[in-house]
Order: structure tokens, then sequence, then C-alpha cells
């Protein structure tokens, strides 16, 4: 049979002692689950005899297929050792085996999740459509098609991307109120009161155990107790059919707390695809909370990477973006609304359902360049929404030197001489602003500083050479430290950054071009998350605890733009021009009357 489907999440299960990578995808409103267990777990190994290494590593070491490939190491071609396990598990146990070998000097890409190295390795991209074939299934372990309304296929042949356009997906947000006579609510205590919802469908209202005024009828959705407003809560998202479901500090608040509740009053948060429950897995610092084919997104921490704010409370953020304030309760005075009732309690209905209106209208405004990012980086959306600008771009690499046939270098740690050496990088021109009001300013501006000088100087490590070189005039030299860099060939990161910027000045050409307004709006998306992605390739260098990390070729980035803006000044000046202040990639000036 044959499916064109949305792919919205990904994880792997074990069955007969093998990995089968599940893809939660949609036709519509239609719930499907694509199934492939054709795929198995690698590393790279490095020595330098081959021969004796394969023959130790069959020796010692239980392994599905071992094999001599030819891939680039840095952009040289070098001989590497394939070696393929049963199961993810079976890597994880045996790497440091192997790495113990005698004949190993090193192992390569042996922390790439299961799931990661799939999407990589097949360029399957989440959240955009594919054309999928393969056979029906009835049931595939806890996957059962009659009970769950799901339909399950496993793949029979490779997953075709169809050409890719704008996908509409079902938004809901939520929001919790909790009586709190206590202050910081207790999840073992103290009762929820209102869940807020809103939809980019049609459904905006507040579940709760009371109302009070006619003229809040319209949104309030009264029930007879906390267990069926979670019920309630629970059957919107589920008959509603919800791709994606937003909160606001929803990780770290909302879910856990829903979750307490739910399991002291016997509710199933069954909203998974699979009817599976909350779970909460690591990612970064903090646990999230996941579901199967539900994407949970938590804008705090999008907006975290989003926007530089002095807080990011969900009023201050949505004045920042819409020049709007909203409805505010003080928190702790919630539970004396509620009790009080009468006009407070009108006010906190309106201050639930104004809650989750905002938090949809700040989804609205930031999922697209989220989920235009997500198809760049080729993870999901549940991943790339928590991630640091810096590790999107390192996964955005890792993705390119797979196509590129390059092994990926190890993660250096971040021991504490490079976090001290990152932190002595002088970083960016800075001259503070003189004060007073000023007029008749020119600004000056380049276009994309540093990836600009990555390109143009060919930073990368793959390509920079320290100390004396016989040939100088073959070399970029960076100014103040002499850091040197071939001229060719181009270095990996170099071309990745261009190709990218050549990608974004090609949309923006298409945005001129184009009088449709919509196709206007995706191609600004478009080229804002290149942009994103592009100034933030400066950031592999700067931090220790990314795989590309290299303190020179970071003090050569920053030297050579304050060079340039410094020669810029010094040329404005020239014509007539002073500088009341300057900053990294560019400066304000005034024309200085004789």
């Amino acid at each position: 049979m044959q499916r064109n489907v949305v792919i919205l999440d990904i994880d792997y299960v074990t069955y007969e002692d093998k990995p089968v990578i599940r893809l939660f995808s949609k036709e519509g409103d239609k719930n499907i689950v694509l199934i492939d267990d054709t795929f198995e777990p690698y590393l790279y190994v490095v020595s330098d005899d081959v021969e004796e290494c394969m023959a130790e590593i069959e020796e010692n070491i239980d392994v599905v297929n071992i094999e001599r490939v030819i891939k680039k190491d840095f952009q040289i071609e070098s001989e590497f050792i394939k070696v393929t396990f049963k199961h993810p598990q079976e890597l994880a146990k045996k790497r440091d085996d192997l790495r113990d070998l005698e004949s190993v000097i090193q192992i390569r890409e042996f922390d790439i999740p299961f799931y990661r190295r799939y999407l990589m390795d097949r360029d399957v991209i989440p959240m955009t459509e594919v054309t999928a074939i393969g056979d029906k299934l009835d049931s595939f372990l806890d996957l059962d098609s009659s009970k769950q309304d799901v339909e399950i296929i496993k793949l029979t042949q490779p997953l075709e991307r169809l050409p890719d356009y704008p996908q509409k997906f079902r938004i809901l947000s939520f929001d919790l109120e909790v009586r709190n006579p206590h202050g910081m609510p207790n999840s073992e205590e103290d009762e929820i009161i209102m869940i807020g919802v809103s939809s980019n469908f049609g459904i905006n209202q507040v579940i709760s155990t009371k109302t009070n005024s006619p003229d809040r009828d319209d949104f309030v959705n009264q029930v007879e107790s906390e267990r069926a407003m979670i019920e309630e809560f629970v059957n919107i998202i589920k008959e509603n059919n919800v791709d994606i479901i937003v909160g606001y500090n929803s990780d770290n608040f909302d879910f856990p707390y829903l979750k307490d509740r739910a399991k002291i009053l016997g509710v199933d948060l069954d909203i998974g695809m699979d009817e599976s429950d909350v779970k909460f897995i690591r990612r970064g610092y903090a646990n999230a909370a996941s579901f199967k084919g539900l994407i949970h997104v938590d804008l705090y921490l999008v907006m975290r990477r989003y926007m530089t704010l002095d807080r990011y409370t969900l009023e201050r953020v949505y004045y920042e973006l819409f020049g709007e304030e909203k409805i505010d309760v003080p928190g702790e005075r919630i539970f004396e609304f509620w009790d009080n009732g009468g006009e407070e309690l009108d006010n906190l209905f309106d201050y639930s359902l104004d809650d989750v209106v905002s938090t949809l209208k700040i989804a609205e405004q930031t999922l697209p360049l989220n989920l235009e990012l997500t198809r760049i980086i080729g993870q999901p959306l549940f991943d790339v929404s928590r991630m640091a600008t810096g590790q999107q771009a390192e996964w955005f690499l890792v993705k390119q030197a797979y196509f590129d046939e390059e092994v990926v270098p190890n993660k250096q740690g971040s021991n504490f001489a490079d976090r001290a050496s990152a932190e002595d990088n002088e970083g960016g021109y800075v001259r503070e602003p003189e004060k007073g009001l000023h007029e008749n300013l020119v600004q000056f501006d380049f276009r994309s500083l540093y990836p600009s000088i990555i390109i143009s100087k060919n930073i990368s490590p793959d390509v920079m050479t320290l100390g004396d070189v016989e040939n100088e005039e073959d070399y970029n030299i960076s100014p103040e430290h002499g850091i040197k860099f071939k001229k060719s060939p181009q270095g990996f990161i170099p071309s990745v950054i261009d190709k990218i910027l050549q990608e974004r000045f090609r949309i923006k050409r298409e945005m001129k071009a184009t009088d449709d307004p919509q196709e206007k709006i995706a191609l600004n998306v478009q080229q804002q998350a290149i942009k994103r992605l592009a100034n933030t390739m400066y950031g592999i260098y700067g931090f220790p605890r990314f795989r590309w990390y290299s303190f020179e070729c970071a003090k050569a980035i920053t030297s050579w733009g304050r060079q340039y803006i410094k020669s810029s000044i010094k040329k404005a000046e020239e014509f007539g021009f002073y500088t009341i202040y300057a900053d990294t990639d560019g400066f304000y000036a005034k024309y200085k009357k004789e």
C-alpha cells in the first residue's frame, strides 16, 4: 500500500532483539505509524594497521559486520573501519571494549543517537511530506490498528520526499491554574482549578468546576470535578487530533503537575498516538515532557533563544512581540480570586483564557521559524525547539558531513583549560555610545560579517596551520595572532556556510520576484532560519563542548572582524564622519561639520 504522509515524530523499539524505527505520521486526519526494521547502528574505527585491527575486532568483539571504507577526515581521504552492531545498546556497551583494543587508535561517531543517525542516513526530514510504500499490519508490539485508530505500515521501499510546501498543523495551547493558598503549589495537596485551551482550529475555552456570570458562559466549560476537568482536556486533544501542543514553562510546571494530579485522581493521560502517557526525557539540563506522535513545544525555552530580554515571563514576551499588555492576576492571589467568587472569579476566567490565547499567538509567530529550522537541520521539532543555537548549528554540520562523506570529529570535552581559553577571546570591537540625543545619523552594517569572514578567509581547522610556512602568499594570515589558513582547498565549514548563504540569497531573490503574499511570507521565514543558522556557525568554534571547537579559529574570526570595523570607521572619518557608537559588525556616525 502507498500513503503520502507528514512525519511528525520518531523513536525506536526492540523487536526480536532488533532495533525497529517507528515514524509517527499523519495523512490528513489519519494517524499512521511507519515501521522500519532495516537500519543498524554503526561507528567508525581509526587504526594505523587496518587489517590487523579488523582481525582483532573480529576475534574480541561480537559485531554484525566489519568493513573497510574510504571516508574524509577533515577533507583528507582516509581509511576507516566501519563496525556495525545488532542493537544500539550493544554499541553503547561495547564501544569501550573496542576503544581498549591495542590496534585501535580512536573510535568516531559512537555518540550519535540511533534515531538521529537514521534521519541523517536515510535523508528523512521531520515535518515534511513523504511517500511511504509498504505492507499494512494489524498490530505491532503495543500498537493495535483497531483499538488505537492508527494505521501501521511496515516499509518495503525507501521513503520518497515530496516537493516541500508549508504544512498546516493543528496547534493547541494549554495552561493550568492551581489553587495555591500556601504560595508555591504542591501537587499532592493543591487542586487544579482551571485548564485553559486555545487552538488554531476554533477551540477557545476554560475548563473548570465553577462558572459565574452569564457573560462568561461562551468560553467557560463547567464540569463536575477536577478529575472530569482533566478527562475533558484529554478528550479535546484526542477528538481534535492535535499535531502540536504548546505551553509556557510547560516542561517545568504544567505537565509535571498535571501528571501528578492525574495519577492521584486515576486519570490516564493517554494522548500519545499509541495511547501512551506523558514521559519525561532528558534534554540539556532539564526534563522535557514527551508524547509519541504528539509534539510538545515549551515556548518558554524557545523564547529564551528567540529574543534577548531582562526576564521571560509570558506577559513580558507577549508585550515585546505584540506591543500589548495581557491580562494579569498576581500569582499569589489566584486562590483568593477563586475563593472570593464574583467579579474576581470572572477576572480569573478572563486571565486563564488570555494566557492560552496569548501563548497561541506567540506560537503562531515563532513556530514557522522553528519548523523551518527543523527541516534544515533534519532533526525532530521536539528536539530542535530545546536545542541551544550552537547545538542546532552542530547537528546541521553533522548532517552535512554525512553527505560530504566526512567522519565527524569527537567532542573535545569542556575542561577548565578549554573554557579559560574560550573566555580569553577578545571578541568583537565595541565603542561605547556617545551620550546625548543625536540626529541625522548614518548606519554602516556588514552583511553576515562573521560568516563572510569564515568563507573569505577559509577559516576551518582542516586548513589551519600554526607556526612557520614556506609560502605565506598561499595562506590567509589573521591580524594580531598570525594564524594561517590555506587559501585552497576550501575548508569543510566554510564550504557548508557558503552553500547555505548562497541558498539564502537565492530565496531572497525569489521573495523579490514573487507577487504572492503567502509565498513571500513563507520564503521570508526560510531565509530568516538560514540567517540564524549561518550567524551561529561562529559559535561552533568558540564553545569547547562542540565537535568543531577551535580556539584559534574563533580568535582569527574576531581579529579580522575588529580589523574590518576599525578600518571602516577610519575610512568614514576621512570623508568627514565621526563614530558615536560601534558594536561588532556595524557603527553609527554623524557628519562632522567644518
